[in-house]
Protein backbone atom coordinates (compact mmCIF):
# COMPACT_ATOMS: atom_id res chain seq x y z
CA UNK A 1 0.00 0.00 0.00
CA UNK A 2 1.72 3.46 -0.76
CA UNK A 3 0.59 6.71 1.01
CA UNK A 4 1.46 9.40 -1.40
CA UNK A 5 -0.92 11.55 -1.75
CA UNK A 6 -2.45 12.04 -5.49
CA UNK A 7 -5.43 12.99 -7.39
CA UNK A 8 -6.59 11.00 -10.10
CA UNK A 9 -8.39 12.63 -13.22
CA UNK A 10 -11.17 10.21 -12.91
CA UNK A 11 -12.06 6.59 -12.59
CA UNK A 12 -11.15 5.86 -15.98
CA UNK A 13 -7.04 7.15 -14.91
CA UNK A 14 -7.22 5.33 -11.97
CA UNK A 15 -8.42 1.91 -13.34
CA UNK A 16 -5.18 2.25 -16.17
CA UNK A 17 -2.93 3.03 -12.79
CA UNK A 18 -4.80 -0.06 -11.05
CA UNK A 19 -4.68 -2.54 -13.73
CA UNK A 20 -0.63 -1.85 -13.69
CA UNK A 21 -0.94 -3.05 -10.54
CA UNK A 22 -2.44 -6.27 -11.34
CA UNK A 23 -0.24 -6.93 -14.81
CA UNK A 24 0.44 -10.60 -13.36
CA UNK A 25 -3.44 -11.70 -13.52
CA UNK A 26 -3.05 -10.72 -17.22
CA UNK A 27 -4.10 -13.61 -19.71
CA UNK A 28 -5.22 -16.20 -16.71
CA UNK A 29 -8.54 -18.04 -18.35
CA UNK A 30 -9.32 -18.47 -14.58
CA UNK A 31 -9.88 -14.79 -13.74
CA UNK A 32 -12.82 -13.11 -12.89
CA UNK A 33 -13.04 -9.04 -12.83
CA UNK A 34 -16.34 -8.03 -10.74
CA UNK A 35 -16.83 -4.54 -10.24
CA UNK A 36 -18.91 -2.74 -7.22
CA UNK A 37 -21.42 -0.86 -9.16
CA UNK A 38 -21.93 2.27 -9.73
CA UNK A 39 -18.62 4.04 -9.01
CA UNK A 40 -16.15 0.39 -9.12
CA UNK A 41 -17.76 0.10 -12.60
CA UNK A 42 -15.42 2.01 -15.08
CA UNK A 43 -12.72 1.40 -12.66
CA UNK A 44 -13.00 -2.36 -13.43
CA UNK A 45 -13.83 -2.26 -16.89
CA UNK A 46 -10.26 -0.48 -16.74
CA UNK A 47 -8.50 -3.27 -15.31
CA UNK A 48 -10.56 -6.26 -17.67
CA UNK A 49 -9.65 -4.91 -20.86
CA UNK A 50 -6.11 -4.39 -19.36
CA UNK A 51 -6.20 -8.01 -18.33
CA UNK A 52 -8.10 -9.33 -20.72
CA UNK A 53 -10.44 -10.64 -18.58
CA UNK A 54 -14.56 -10.75 -18.53
CA UNK A 55 -16.11 -8.57 -16.30
CA UNK A 56 -19.17 -8.67 -14.58
CA UNK A 57 -20.89 -6.86 -11.32
CA UNK A 58 -21.08 -7.94 -7.87
CA UNK A 59 -24.18 -6.41 -6.65
CA UNK A 60 -24.04 -5.23 -2.97
CA UNK A 61 -25.60 -1.59 -1.03
CA UNK A 62 -24.15 0.39 1.77
CA UNK A 63 -26.82 0.55 4.29
CA UNK A 64 -26.80 4.51 5.31
CA UNK A 65 -27.05 6.41 8.48
CA UNK A 66 -30.44 8.26 8.40
CA UNK A 67 -30.03 11.67 7.26
CA UNK A 68 -26.25 10.76 6.48
CA UNK A 69 -26.79 8.29 3.86
CA UNK A 70 -23.24 8.75 2.66
CA UNK A 71 -21.67 7.24 5.98
CA UNK A 72 -22.44 3.72 6.15
CA UNK A 73 -24.18 1.88 9.28
CA UNK A 74 -23.52 -1.58 7.38
CA UNK A 75 -23.92 -2.79 3.84
CA UNK A 76 -25.68 -6.05 2.37
CA UNK A 77 -25.31 -8.52 -0.85
CA UNK A 78 -28.13 -10.58 -2.18
CA UNK A 79 -30.98 -12.07 0.71
CA UNK A 80 -28.73 -13.51 2.99
CA UNK A 81 -25.06 -11.42 3.34
CA UNK A 82 -25.45 -8.51 5.93
CA UNK A 83 -22.42 -6.43 7.49
CA UNK A 84 -23.37 -4.10 10.35
CA UNK A 85 -20.88 -1.48 11.57
CA UNK A 86 -21.48 -2.04 15.08
CA UNK A 87 -19.23 1.03 16.22
CA UNK A 88 -20.93 3.62 13.93
CA UNK A 89 -24.11 2.46 14.76
CA UNK A 90 -23.39 2.76 18.73
CA UNK A 91 -21.80 5.81 18.28
CA UNK A 92 -24.85 7.45 16.86
CA UNK A 93 -27.58 4.87 19.20
CA UNK A 94 -29.38 3.90 15.55
CA UNK A 95 -32.15 2.03 16.68
CA UNK A 96 -32.88 -1.75 15.08
CA UNK A 97 -36.08 0.12 13.44
CA UNK A 98 -33.79 2.64 11.38
CA UNK A 99 -31.68 -0.52 10.46
CA UNK A 100 -34.68 -3.08 9.11
CA UNK A 101 -36.01 0.36 7.39
CA UNK A 102 -32.59 0.70 5.49
CA UNK A 103 -32.54 -3.00 4.97
CA UNK A 104 -36.01 -3.25 3.28
CA UNK A 105 -35.29 -0.56 1.15
CA UNK A 106 -31.49 -1.24 0.03
CA UNK A 107 -32.65 -4.53 -1.00
CA UNK A 108 -35.73 -3.10 -3.21
CA UNK A 109 -33.02 -0.91 -4.84
CA UNK A 110 -30.36 -4.33 -5.36
CA UNK A 111 -33.79 -6.15 -6.54
CA UNK A 112 -34.32 -2.84 -8.84
CA UNK A 113 -30.11 -2.81 -10.18
CA UNK A 114 -30.57 -6.96 -10.63
CA UNK A 115 -33.22 -6.72 -12.95
CA UNK A 116 -31.47 -3.59 -14.75
CA UNK A 117 -28.56 -4.45 -15.30
CA UNK A 118 -28.84 -8.22 -15.67
CA UNK A 119 -31.50 -8.38 -18.00
CA UNK A 120 -31.93 -11.84 -17.44
CA UNK A 121 -28.71 -12.53 -16.50
CA UNK A 122 -27.56 -14.94 -14.18
CA UNK A 123 -25.57 -13.48 -11.53
CA UNK A 124 -21.68 -14.58 -12.71
CA UNK A 125 -20.84 -17.90 -11.66
CA UNK A 126 -18.02 -17.51 -9.32
CA UNK A 127 -16.72 -20.79 -8.34
CA UNK A 128 -13.63 -22.10 -9.51
CA UNK A 129 -12.51 -18.59 -10.12
CA UNK A 130 -9.86 -16.02 -8.81
CA UNK A 131 -11.83 -13.04 -8.36
CA UNK A 132 -10.40 -9.32 -8.77
CA UNK A 133 -13.15 -7.42 -6.86
CA UNK A 134 -13.00 -3.18 -7.76
CA UNK A 135 -14.39 -0.73 -6.19
CA UNK A 136 -13.53 3.23 -6.60
CA UNK A 137 -11.84 3.55 -3.39
CA UNK A 138 -12.20 2.81 0.62
CA UNK A 139 -13.89 5.11 3.44
CA UNK A 140 -15.59 2.88 5.96
CA UNK A 141 -15.11 -0.60 3.67
CA UNK A 142 -18.94 -1.76 4.78
CA UNK A 143 -19.67 -2.82 0.83
CA UNK A 144 -16.25 -4.59 0.10
CA UNK A 145 -16.60 -6.27 3.42
CA UNK A 146 -20.64 -7.41 2.32
CA UNK A 147 -18.92 -8.00 -1.20
CA UNK A 148 -16.27 -10.26 0.06
CA UNK A 149 -18.12 -12.41 2.98
CA UNK A 150 -21.13 -12.87 -0.16
CA UNK A 151 -18.36 -13.96 -2.79
CA UNK A 152 -16.81 -16.32 -0.49
CA UNK A 153 -20.52 -18.34 0.40
CA UNK A 154 -20.62 -18.63 -3.58
CA UNK A 155 -17.58 -20.32 -3.33
CA UNK A 156 -14.77 -18.09 -4.84
CA UNK A 157 -11.20 -19.39 -5.06
CA UNK A 158 -9.29 -16.56 -4.44
CA UNK A 159 -10.17 -13.20 -3.46
CA UNK A 160 -8.45 -10.56 -4.69
CA UNK A 161 -9.54 -6.60 -3.20
CA UNK A 162 -8.54 -4.22 -5.48
CA UNK A 163 -9.00 -0.05 -5.28
CA UNK A 164 -7.48 3.07 -6.55
CA UNK A 165 -7.26 4.57 -3.07
CA UNK A 166 -8.04 3.88 0.60
CA UNK A 167 -8.57 5.06 4.04
CA UNK A 168 -5.68 3.29 6.20
CA UNK A 169 -7.21 1.93 8.99
CA UNK A 170 -9.88 0.36 6.01
CA UNK A 171 -7.29 -0.45 4.00
CA UNK A 172 -5.49 -2.64 6.87
CA UNK A 173 -9.01 -4.76 7.97
CA UNK A 174 -9.89 -5.34 4.18
CA UNK A 175 -6.20 -7.05 4.24
CA UNK A 176 -6.85 -8.96 6.35
CA UNK A 177 -10.49 -10.59 4.67
CA UNK A 178 -8.74 -11.45 1.23
CA UNK A 179 -6.09 -13.40 -0.07
CA UNK A 180 -4.61 -10.20 -1.86
CA UNK A 181 -5.28 -6.86 -1.37
CA UNK A 182 -3.75 -3.80 -3.49
CA UNK A 183 -4.25 -0.19 -2.75
CA UNK A 184 -2.41 2.48 -4.85
CA UNK A 185 -2.79 5.03 -2.07
CA UNK A 186 -3.44 5.72 1.47
CA UNK A 187 -3.18 9.45 1.81
CA UNK A 188 -3.73 10.55 5.20
CA UNK A 189 -5.42 12.40 6.69
CA UNK A 190 -8.12 10.92 4.09
CA UNK A 191 -11.06 12.60 3.88
CA UNK A 192 -12.80 10.66 1.43
CA UNK A 193 -13.00 9.07 -1.83
CA UNK A 194 -14.07 11.91 -3.67
CA UNK A 195 -11.27 13.96 -2.51
CA UNK A 196 -8.40 12.20 -4.83
CA UNK A 197 -10.47 12.08 -7.98
CA UNK A 198 -10.54 15.57 -10.30
CA UNK A 199 -13.57 14.12 -11.55
CA UNK A 200 -15.90 12.41 -9.43
CA UNK A 201 -19.46 12.71 -10.64
CA UNK A 202 -21.52 9.56 -9.39
CA UNK A 203 -21.48 7.18 -12.44
CA UNK A 204 -25.05 6.46 -14.45
CA UNK A 205 -26.63 3.29 -14.80
CA UNK A 206 -26.24 4.24 -18.79
CA UNK A 207 -22.52 4.17 -18.42
CA UNK A 208 -23.35 1.05 -16.48
CA UNK A 209 -24.90 -0.73 -19.19
CA UNK A 210 -22.67 1.06 -21.75
CA UNK A 211 -19.33 -0.63 -20.29
CA UNK A 212 -21.10 -4.08 -19.38
CA UNK A 213 -22.39 -4.01 -23.34
CA UNK A 214 -18.57 -3.68 -24.61
CA UNK A 215 -17.20 -6.74 -23.07
CA UNK A 216 -18.30 -9.74 -25.20
CA UNK A 217 -17.36 -13.21 -23.57
CA UNK A 218 -16.65 -16.00 -25.28
CA UNK A 219 -14.85 -19.16 -24.92
CA UNK A 220 -11.27 -18.12 -24.27
CA UNK A 221 -11.56 -14.93 -25.44
CA UNK A 222 -13.08 -11.71 -24.12
CA UNK A 223 -13.13 -9.29 -26.88
CA UNK A 224 -13.48 -5.47 -26.39
CA UNK A 225 -14.93 -3.14 -29.16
Amino acid sequence: MGSSIHYFADRTEAGKMLAEALAKYGGRNDVLVLALPRGGVPVAHEVAKALAAPMDLWLVRKLGVPGQEELAMGAMAGQDTRILNQEIINLLNIDQAAIDAAVVREQAELERRNRHYRQGRPPPDVKQKTVILIDDGLATGATMRAAIASLRHAGATRIVAAVPVGAASTCIKIEKEVDEFVCLFTPEPFYGVGQWYSDFLQTSDEEVLTLLARTATIPGRTVYP
